[in-house]
């Protein structure tokens, strides 16, 4: 395929210096190799590209085609770094196929960059018209018009609660499927008016189509299910010692990251009726080391970074061995 010229949109990175200061790449790590799973415009890789140290490597992943057209050219720039067309769900299969079996750091910033969003003909937002489209990889896959023009009243509903939060999922989702029925709902903007003929109240300053776009994009992109699988093969390639930093926007995604790490984090309760040394027991993986959020002067510049919160986790050493290897 090949890809069309892209406009330039403004893209303002999240918790930049927070975020590459929370990889903590001194010493030993300026020289190891870095995961940055969410490439998008490449705030984040340029500023890891600066801390790192000449025989330091930078990965990164993204799903989107412009997003790795863009990230070609810094690769033709810099020796240090890659980038790889394909989810960072898919960590463990790209990096095991270049010989890695452990790195010293991971960051991924989820969810969408402002490209993206401002970018009418990827079908993201509804504040502009374009072409029903929703997909991460606009390569693969089926569009959120194919998906509404086809799928029941049912699964409609349980996409737009499920993954909006949006009370009147029902409502919304009859509403499309009555809509579809006189025209095919192909374009943002046809979505965004069926939506506000359904929602009858809103909370003040949100448009009634934004929780249903968030719905249809995550599931279109499967973001929740590859958060956790990314999740997963991040971990077991950490090395002890590595630094996993994750920047969430919404609460689902920030429920899954919570969850991961306090679990790693945990230490095992023992059963007190059992004969079970505390020596015995498994130790925590992982540690929590931070957790943060945009401050007022950020957001005050950059609106979108309102909801974000950062979460930093490093990986223990299992007893008994080194450290960073």
């Amino acid at each position: 395929m090949t890809l069309q010229p892209v406009p330039e949109f403004l893209h303002r990175t999240v918790l930049l210096d927070e975020a590459v200061d929370a990889l903590a790449l001194d010493g030993v790590r300026a020289d190891g190799i870095v995961v940055d799973g969410t490439f998008g415009r490449g705030g984040h890789s340029r500023k890891i590209l600066q801390r790192l140290g000449p025989r330091g490597r930078l990965i990164a992943f993204d799903k989107d085609p412009q997003a790795v057209e863009a990230a070609r050219v810094m690769a033709a720039e810099d020796a240090r770094f890659e980038v790889v067309h394909a989810s960072f769900a898919s960590l463990a299969e790209e990096l095991a196929q270049r010989g890695i079996a452990s790195v010293t750091g991971i960051l991924l910033d989820l969810g969408i960059s402002s490209p993206q969003v401002d970018d009418a003909s990827r079908g993201f937002s509804f504040r502009e018209d374009g072409p029903l489209d929703m997909r991460m990889n606009t390569t693969s896959g089926m569009s959120a018009a194919e998906w509404l023009a086809t799928e029941t009243v049912e699964n409609i509903e349980r996409v737009v609660r499920d993954y909006g939060e949006e009370r009147f999922a029902f409502q919304i989702a009859k509403a499309i499927v009555a809509g579809r029925a006189v025209a095919p709902v192909l374009r943002t903007r046809q979505l965004a008016e069926i939506v506000a003929g359904a929602v009858k109240t809103r909370e003040k300053g949100k448009n009634p189509a934004t929780r249903t776009f968030q719905a249809i994009r995550i599931y279109i992109n499967k973001e929740l299910e590859e958060l956790e699988a990314g999740l997963a093969s991040a971990f077991a390639l950490l090395a002890p010692g590595g630094r996993l930093v994750v920047i969430s926007f919404h609460s689902l995604e920030d429920r899954i990251v919570k969850q991961f790490m306090a679990g790693k984090a945990k230490l095992a309760q023992p059963d007190r009726r059992l004969p079970i040394r505390a020596v015995d027991l498994p130790k925590p993986e992982m540690k929590l080391i931070a957790k943060r959020k945009p401050s007022a002067d950020e957001i005050a510049d950059n609106p979108r970074a309102r909801s974000a919160v950062m979460r930093v986790a490093e990986r223990l050493a299992p007893p008994m061995s080194g450290g960073l290897q």
